[in-house]
């Protein structure tokens, strides 16, 4: 492993391996299958990039999409290392090049789409070559019963078998029940004692359900707080993500969307413009995002129910790669329920499939409505049961202080769900417990109960949460059947005996976090990060991830021994890009101290937190931005920073000019927009003057230079 250790070192700038990578590189290095179960973020990746440099030949790593192929590609390019992808994005010459380059053994990585492996000429060229390795990333695609299951993946198994100089094979994962680890196991020669499983927890990740609140007014409170973060919000449908997306470029925000009803094209520029920062934001379906390398994902936003908990781990866990503390959020409305099940009822899948799919639903349907730790309740689902305490910073955990004893109302649920037999489903039971009139109460006579009308102080919604609480505490099960059907658990006869008691959460807890890095220095190193990744064209966590850049933003380095002594920085990485980082921070280090100014945060009504600055050396038009930002007006930061309103509206637009979104409807109405737009188009120059004599006297020289900004007719920099 001593050869193992100076890779990471000198290729990856990191001092030990993270958990159960050593393990895996063991194996491979041995000539011993492995599968890697790993979280995403886990460095699943150099688990095999590791034996691929350490080892000779070529490694094959088989790929499901054309993105993923592409950002490794340039990471490992940037390091020097000889790699290629072999893809349909490549012309007839391009792709004949590559193929001569791959037989004369010119690559050490040659990534590949699964369907590579029915062509007869790339089958003869991996024939005709040494090979070190053949990985499977996303290895849960290769598996009937994987949520993102891919024929064209399984195919492969066959044709590998015919290869006369078949290596090693390692197969990673971040998602993977029993019964997939066990499909990958079979069909891929693992051993059993050739598994690592280092768990399925992200430590850095703070989930949050929001209930009953508008998910508009929730997404643009949200964004407000956060203008300069990275962010993907996933809808269910193409015309939700539409709809969202003309929202965030109405309020300003560079978004980008991304859906199956684009052309390619048009969802490749997306996805190039998120990846290399050029839009912070991007809504898009379930089409966007398997592999997406991108490290510096600040928030995931679920604006709809997923299907299942796979899906929503894989989608969710792009947040924070980088190990940075990120949030996981899903805005929750009943309705959505419904949609999913649709989605499934039209689908085209074996019925018995259909069943099992109702199943996953189930459980993503409580996972909305427990109390309890959301980590946990979704490493539970995984039979990950390694973690000894709760996350401490789910909305659950967070607001685990404020609880109401509402056994007594738990009791007449349970006695009515008993009283009609165990034989009918949420939605009628809410009805009976509340009195209604409806028909169906009626046939069944379920109005002749001694626990109809019981529960009338309730709503029929908030009687349907409750019980759908109930299940997801597991005092009541809704069986296997696709229609669910309630019944008392072993747990119900104990609440209903009075032996345990149901406790529900009210009210909303505070926490406080605070930043150890300079922002301000961070910020200039993202800038400084952005700009040579456009002169490289790569994306700029090629570079440098987030989680590096604030190392340097936290301890100053001056030297390059001190820059190497950064996690993320080897002798690769600062041969070449190491010394304009250096130069950028030598300044720093003189004139502030070496400890970020204290922050404040507060977590709001949905559990999110929500971060105040008390100080900070952020340059003058950001601090003018962010007072804006927090609602106050020009003419308050005008005074509380002693400058002109004129210089604060200045202060704003150059924030806007810098890709930081602008709430315009606070410094123009709708009327006056088209009234200073419709003059401008009579004059030849986009003169301030001219304009404002030409429309209402009412309307600020302000106004009029806010419009013409939003609009790139005048630019303010």
């Amino acid at each position: 492993m001593e050869k193992a250790q100076h890779i990471l070192e000198e290729y990856f700038g990191f001092p030990s391996f993270r958990p159960g990578q050593q393990a895996v590189i063991e194996y491979v290095t041995s000539q011993k299958n492995a599968l890697a179960i790993m979280p995403t973020g886990g460095g699943k990746s150099l688990c095999y990039q590791i034996p691929g440099l350490a080892l000779e030949g070529t490694a094959i790593v088989v790929s499901p999409l054309i993105s993923l192929m592409k950002d490794q590609v340039d990471a490992l390019s940037s390091l020097g290392i000889p790699a290629t992808y072999i893809n349909s994005t490549l012309s007839s010459e391009e792709f004949q090049e590559r193929m001569q380059q791959l037989r004369a053994g010119r690559y050490k990585f040659v990534y590949a789409a699964p369907e590579r492996f029915e062509s007869p000429t790339f089958i003869e060229s991996i024939k005709s070559i040494n090979l070190s390795l053949i990985a499977f990333d996303e290895a849960h695609c290769i598996s009937q019963w994987g949520h993102d299951f891919r024929p064209s993946y399984r195919s492969i198994v066959p044709t590998l078998a015919k290869l006369p100089n078949l290596p090693v094979i390692v197969a990673l994962t971040a998602t993977a029940t029993d019964e997939v680890n066990y499909d990958i196991r079979r069909l891929l020669n693992i051993e059993d004692e050739h598994v690592i499983n280092t768990g399925f927890a992200r430590d850095n990740l703070s989930f949050h359900i929001v209930k009953g609140s508008s998910k508009r007014d929730f997404v643009l409170d949200y964004l407000k707080e956060r203008p300069a973060e990275s962010g993907i919000i996933y809808t269910s449908t193409r015309k939700q993500t539409d709809t969202v997306h003309q929202l965030l470029e109405s309020k300003g925000y560079a978004a980008a969307k991304y859906h199956a009803g684009l052309s390619e094209q048009d969802r490749k520029q997306a996805q190039n413009a998120f990846i290399q920062d050029e839009k912070t934001i991007i809504v898009a379906t379930n089409a966007f995002g398997m592999g997406i390398d991108k490290s510096n994902v600040r928030y995931v936003i679920h604006y709809a129910l997923p299907m299942n908990i796979e899906s929503y781990y894989q989608e969710a866990g792009r947040a924070g790669r980088d190990g940075e503390p990120s949030d996981c959020i899903l805005l929750f409305s009943g309705q959505d329920i419904q949609l999913q099940k649709f989605l499934i009822e039209q689908s085209l899948m074996e019925e018995d499939k259909k069943t099992k799919e109702y199943k996953k639903l189930q459980a993503m349907v409580n996972y909305c409505h427990t109390h309890s730790c959301l980590q946990t309740y979704i490493l539970h689902y995984f039979n990950d049961y390694s973690a000894v305490d709760d996350c401490g910073k789910c909305s659950n955990c967070l607001n685990s202080d404020n609880r109401e004893d509402m056994t007594r109302e738990a009791q007449m649920v349970l006695s009515c769900i008993k009283r009609m037999d165990e034989r009918f489903g949420a939605g009628l039971t809410a009805k009976v417990l509340k009195g209604s009139r409806d028909k169906k109460v009626k046939d069944f006579q379920f109005d002749q109960l001694s626990t109809y009308g019981l529960m009338s102080q309730y709503t029929e919604k908030e009687l349907t949460n409750f019980i759908h609480f109930l299940v997801a505490e597991n005092i009541l099960s809704t069986g296997d059947d696709r229609y669910p059907i309630l019944k008392l658990t072993k747990q119900a006869k104990e609440v209903l005996q009075g032996r345990k008691q149901v406790w529900v959460q009210t009210g909303f807890a505070r926490s406080t976090a605070a930043a150890d890095y300079h922002e301000a220095l961070f910020e200039e190193l993202r800038q400084l990060r952005k700009q040579i990744a456009i002169e490289e064209k790569v994306p700029p966590y090629v570079l440098f991830s987030d989680a590096t850049l604030k190392e340097m933003a936290r301890h100053f380095p001056q030297t390059k021994e001190e820059m190497l002594r950064v996690k993320g920085v080897g002798e690769k990485k600062f041969e070449q890009y190491g010394v304009p980082f250096l130069e950028a921070i030598l300044p720093w280090a003189d004139k502030v101290e070496k400890k970020q100014p204290e922050k404040t945060s507060v977590v709001s009504s949905q559990g999110i937190l929500e971060k105040r600055e008390k100080a900070d050396d952020r340059p003058s038009h950001l601090v003018s931005y962010q007072l804006f930002m927090d609602g106050s007006t020009l003419a308050e930061i005008a005074s509380s920073r002693d400058i002109t309103e004129q210089t604060a509206a200045n202060h704003l637009f150059k924030a806007y000019a810098e890709a930081n979104p602008l709430d315009w409807d606070r410094l123009f109405t709708k009327s006056e927009e088209e009234e200073v737009l419709a003059a401008r188009k009579e004059l030849d120059e986009p003169k301030l003057k001219p304009i404002k004599e030409r429309i209402d006297p009412a309307i600020s020289y302000t106004a009029i230079k806010a419009v013409l900004v939003k609009h790139g007719i005048l630019l303010n920099r």
